[in-house]
């Protein structure tokens, strides 16, 4: 084991099949086989190489024609996978006909064929990406539509602050992730570009003017763009889908910190989907471990490390860079895997989610009245001023704890709040939480109108 995605015990925790299956040796070179065959087909259309060739050279491009062994051998030779791929190209059909397989990777070069391939293996990853934020979108809105006037505790700096509802926190989520959705669609029409450019990228190897006819020939064939110039050491399509990575999960991750405090003994307001032993501690019976969460915070800051080594890929030298591409090879496998993993985990995790309302309920009531202290200060505001109504509101508060007495008695007996001439009943209105949400369901309205419409 290298790494937790190549553990047989943590694979499926930390990658998932389906991405793995994408960034696998198998899958790349099926890439590269699949660009050199489009390449010949391409090019025997144009008369830029003899059909037959081109033939040959499509019926050999399969990856169970692939001796991986020879492969790895001859990359550990050369340094790159490419030229080990096309050397068995070359020799297979050579062997049908002297000199028919010289034909194969006619004008291309080895990043030519690498980054193509890495362009198809993030296409089929955000493929994931969206299918899972999808899932994760329709999971939210069905959150917010059941609890959109369930009454809780906002909180900040880990204070209880004002009442808000749970729909409302799941709203703003769901926009969030609405937002992601809008960003995986700007992104592929910058990102699902061919590369093919030849040695410096001015395709100087193929003549007569049909080297831009093959570069938008190819592209169409394998489903991208053509470029509008090379970008073999501008690399700002791969750092921005690393980007794009980092703030998907950095959503997932901010979900799962909630989640992690809510579940606290003391809060008890959510808990993860529950199966047998889940979480559970091999010493403490009684603990239920948010799991799920914690390992959706570690993938998540993992990935927003590995996208800061995409940037620093961006700085390359010239037409053909001494180094930083290569450490795209070695992040962005890792990334694929753990954002759709963390993706997937942080659906089951929203799908799942037990809400005890009832708990919500009780919080609400720990500061004895504390919580709507801004609902009372606002209500005598009109008839004693803002400042003053504050002011008295905070050192009414103070005695609400130091006493340990609700902040309605107290206001009760004020001579300054009877002086304002609010009723008891005008009193009680404003200390019960459930009528201080402020505009809550209007705004979980307003998400879910947005988003159905952006469907």
């Amino acid at each position: 084991m290298s790494s937790v995605m190549d553990s047989v015990i943590f694979r499926n925790i930390f990658s998932t099949p389906a991405s793995s299956s994408i960034w696998s040796d198998t899958q790349r070179t099926s890439y590269y086989l699949l660009f050199e065959a489009s390449l010949a087909s391409v090019q025997a259309d144009l008369g830029i190489i003899p059909r037959q060739a081109a033939d040959s050279i499509l019926a050999f491009c399969h990856v169970s024609n692939i001796d991986f062994d020879e492969l790895r051998v001859q990359t550990e030779k050369i340094g790159y996978p490419v030229l080990g791929v096309v050397k068995q190209i070359v020799q297979k059909v050579n062997a049908l006909e002297p000199g028919l397989g010289e034909w194969a990777h006619w004008g291309a070069t080895t990043q030519d064929v690498t980054d193509t391939a890495t362009i198809l293996q993030l296409r089929d990853t955000l493929d994931l990406v969206a299918e899972a934020l999808n899932g994760i979108t329709s999971e939210l809105r069905i959150l917010c539509q059941t609890h959109k006037a369930t009454p809780m505790v906002a909180r900040s700096n880990l204070q209880q602050a004002v009442p808000m509802t749970f729909g409302f926190k799941m709203a703003r989520l769901l926009a969030t992730f609405e937002r992601h959705k809008q960003r995986l669609a700007e992104i592929r029409s910058r990102l699902l570009v061919l590369e093919f450019g030849g040695a410096a990228g001015t395709l100087a190897t193929i003549k007569d003017g049909r080297g831009l006819q093959c570069q938008a020939a190819l592209a169409q064939k394998l489903g991208l763009a053509a470029p509008e110039i090379a970008w073999h050491t501008e690399r700002d399509r791969i750092a921005e889908v690393g980007g794009f990575f980092a703030l998907v999960t950095g959503t997932c991750s901010k979900f799962a910190t909630d989640v992690k405090l809510m579940m606290q003994t003391e809060v008890g307001e959510v808990s993860e989907p529950f199966y047998p032993h889940r979480g559970s501690s091999s010493t403490m019976p009684q603990k239920r471990n948010p799991i799920s969460s914690v390992y959706i915070t570690a993938m998540s800051a993992t990935v927003r490390q590995l996208s800061a080594a995409l940037y620093d890929a961006m700085v390359e030298d010239h037409e053909r860079a001494t180094g930083p591409w290569e450490i795209e090879w070695i992040v962005l496998p890792q990334m694929c895997t753990l954002t759709h993993s963390a993706l997937l985990k942080t659906y089951d995790l929203i799908k799942g989610l037990e809400v005890h309302s009832d708990v919500m309920k009780k919080n609400l009531e720990i500061t004895k009245g504390g919580v709507v202290s801004e609902a009372v200060m606002m209500g005598l505001a009109p008839q004693l001023g803002r400042q003053f109504a504050h002011d008295l509101v905070y050192d009414l508060c103070r005695r609400s704890v130091q006493e340990d007495v609700f902040l309605l008695t107290l206001l009760y007996a004020d001579d300054k709040v009877r002086e304002s001439g609010l009723s008891k009943e005008e009193l009680e209105r404003l200390c019960d939480p459930a009528n201080h949400t402020g505009l809550s369901v209007e705004m979980v309205d307003r998400v879910l109108a947005g988003t159905q419409l952006g469907q």
